[in-house]
């Protein structure tokens, strides 16, 4: 071997040095010898008697040490040769293929089980995580591994026989192949300390009850206590389980701790005291009903305590009845099965008609903006904001960018009216030119940044106000100054309708601005069929006040004969799914409103007697439009979560990208399947 030789010439060269620096005493001798010969001569004699000497000593010492020298480096090649066999990390060399080729003995008894034998097979034989994809990888790869219930961190590299035998002459052949080395670091205790150590984590929990108020006014005086102490009952007994403490805080309001390893239970469960709760009768009419925020995973409790009411804020604004858990940076919802109670009291409209009044008194202009591709409600509501904001002199803008058949019957009286002029309506570009440090966004009929008319000026403005009357999603408008969500109402325009009424300047419709708000209202509950309320009559009792006629709205809206075939041709053709699901698709080519079809065929299989709920897909440039109905008992917003939408308890829809109508199809059977093995619907 080259490595060798070169010592043993370095050894040699050592033992000779003496020797060669010899020759110049010679030298100087022989200079010596013009000088003074007797001189010359007794040091000649002296450095010859050396020269003698070191050669004996050279031929004696070469033959004693050489021997020994490299007894001593094969001494030191099978000691590391033993320390890399009795290494206790568990270590290997593989081939290309992932054959195993030779391993230490911690490897043999971690995986072979003392046989050598056995483990000459390929590694995937023992760890199938590791395919040939990783072998072609020039880089180190680390990665998770599990065998015989004992956890590894597998750290995989390949060495090329160039890197090994770069300095060799002998070994030409092997140049340019490779070998795969293997470490395994057992990280099952660690593993299982950092478990016990995220187990142990609290959890904060907040849980309010949803309709408390309401419960207690249904029922008679002397069950009070009685539905109290029932309530407490079973919230107690339920975080019992989980070895929770809980602290009653308000009469309808609790905080409970428990550990982080209790919280896939109740995730098992899906909250389970949500369905205990609502079975409690004893007189009350109202079934009481709670909202649940947990807060997980965060280094200390006071951040899990800010996590737990961000998430009771979620169940709230999507109408309660439900558990949101928000673990880290994740969001999970559980329940919301029902569609809620409509609150009775007007309270919270009034303040926040007090509050909005006061931000847009500061303000130098308004600009309003509902969803893309507006429907009758965003426009009517965005009408109701825009008389509101005029009548306390502010300058105001309603921002659309495309006008559908949907709002087309209504916007016609505003465009070219005089007395609104052309300003009223704007596009996102004229609206952005507008934009000053004194500039309020209103933000109606949604919460969900993107699909705002122009997301852009949400970033724009200092100060956004937003009135919507859907459940909220994980996307919202964290920058809003003012927010008023209420799951409960009809629509967005029966919340403007109410905010009108408490502001101190008498706020006076005009019969076209009636007219546009009340069809708001009707397209929304289905002419009154769907989501009404108490407060949804009232409502439309004051915009009839005001001038909203009933036939003139029933006209704007009337369906065109070729809409109309679309709605026969996707009433006959829906199949019913499962006894109680009816599933039709609508192809109105020529339509720019594609949803409104879509929406009254899924409306109009309602009636059919058996049927839950309703889904009616349909495609306009590439996105697949979904609109799904229910009466009573199904929760389609529930559903249309699943395939990132939202919307009501009875109306919801989402939009699919990529798909045809026929995929979309597929994957709503295929949801509803697992949904119903669930027990969601």
């Amino acid at each position: 071997m080259k490595k060798e030789k070169a010592l043993k010439k370095q050894i040699e060269n050592y033992l000779l040095s003496p020797i060669l620096v010899s020759f110049i005493l010679v030298f100087m001798s022989i200079g010596l010898f013009f000088v003074d010969k007797k001189a010359a001569i007794i040091v000649s004699t002296i450095v010859a008697l050396v020269i003698v000497l070191q050669l004996v000593v050279y031929f004696i010492t070469k033959a004693a040490v050489m021997p020994s020298l490299f007894r001593f480096a094969q001494e030191q090649g099978q000691i590391q040769k033993e320390l890399l066999k009795e290494l206790v990390i568990p270590y290997a060399l593989l081939d290309t293929d992932g054959k195993i080729l030779w391993g230490n003995n911690a490897f043999v008894n971690a995986i072979g089980e003392g046989s050598k034998k056995r483990i000459r097979k390929n590694i995937s034989a023992f760890f199938p995580e590791i395919g040939s994809d990783i072998f072609s990888m020039n880089q180190q790869v680390n990665m998770d591994l599990e065998y015989n219930q004992v956890q590894y961190n597998a750290v995989i590299k390949k060495i090329t026989f160039d890197e090994v035998f770069r300095d060799e002459d002998d070994i030409v052949d092997a140049k340019g192949g490779s070998i795969i080395a293997i470490y395994l670091f057992d990280v099952t205790e660690l593993k299982k300390y950092k478990k016990e150590n995220e187990e142990q984590k609290l959890v904060a929990g907040l849980l309010y009850v949803d309709n408390y108020d309401e419960v207690m006014e249904n029922t008679e005086e002397v069950r009070h206590s009685l539905v109290e102490a029932l309530v407490d009952r079973r919230i107690n007994m339920y975080l019992a389980t989980i070895d929770a403490i809980c602290k009653k805080t308000e009469k309808d309001k609790y905080l409970f701790v428990c550990q982080q390893k209790y919280l896939a239970q109740m995730k098992e469960t899906k909250f389970a005291l949500l369905d205990e709760v609502k079975g409690i009768n004893v007189g009350n009419e109202i079934p009481i009903t709670l909202s649940i925020g947990v807060g997980a995973d965060t280094n200390n409790f006071a951040e899990a305590y800010e996590y737990a009411k961000i998430a009771i804020g979620l169940a709230l604004g999507r109408g309660g009845d439900q558990a949101v858990v928000k673990y880290g940076e994740n969001i999970s919802y559980f329940g919301g099965k029902s569609s809620g109670t409509e609150k009775s009291t007007r309270v919270k409209a009034r303040v926040k008609a007090q509050a909005f009044k006061e931000l847009v008194t500061n303000k130098d202009n308004v600009i309003i903006m509902g969803h893309k591709r507006p429907d009758a409600d965003a426009f009517g509501a965005a009408v109701g904001v825009y008389r509101l904001v005029k009548t306390l002199g502010k300058e105001a803008h309603i921002v659309i960018n495309e006008v559908t058949s949907a709002i087309r019957p209504v916007i016609n009286g505003f465009k070219g009216n005089s007395v609104y002029g052309d300003d009223m309506i704007f596009t996102s570009e004229e609206a952005i030119n507008s934009v000053n440090a004194n500039t309020l966004v209103v933000v109606v009929d949604v919460n969900r940044p993107s699909m705002t008319e122009c997301e852009e000026l949400l970033s724009l403005a200092k100060s956004v106000v937003v009135f919507d009357h859907h459940r909220q999603t994980n996307e919202i408008i964290d920058t809003a100054t003012l927010s008023y969500i209420e799951p409960y109402a009809s629509s967005a325009c029966e919340m403007v309708a109410e905010i009108l009424q408490y502001i101190d300047e008498k706020v006076k419709l005009r019969p076209l601005e009636a007219d546009a708000m009340y069809a708001g209202i009707v397209i929304d509950t289905d002419n009154f069929l769907t989501k009404t309320g108490v407060r949804t009559f009232e409502a439309a009792s004051y915009l009839r006040r005001c001038g909203a006629d009933v036939v003139r709205v029933r006209k704007m809206f009337r369906s065109d004969m070729y809409s109309y075939k679309q709605l026969a041709e996707g009433v006959i053709n829906s199949e019913i799914y499962k006894e109680a699901f009816a599933i039709s698709q609508v192809k109105p080519d020529d339509s720019d409103a594609p949803t409104v079809v879509a929406a009254k065929v899924a409306n109009d299989l309602l009636n059919v007697e058996g049927i839950r709920a309703t889904f009616v897909v349909t495609e306009k440039e590439g996105t697949v439009y979904v609109s799904a109905r229910s009466v009573d008992d199904v929760n389609v917003q529930v559903v249309m979560e699943r395939l990132g939408g939202g919307g009501h308890a009875n109306v919801a829809g989402a939009q699919l990208k990529g798909i045809t109508n026929e995929l979309a199809i597929i994957q709503i059977k295929e949801l509803l399947d697992t949904m119903y093995e669930e027990g969601d619907i």
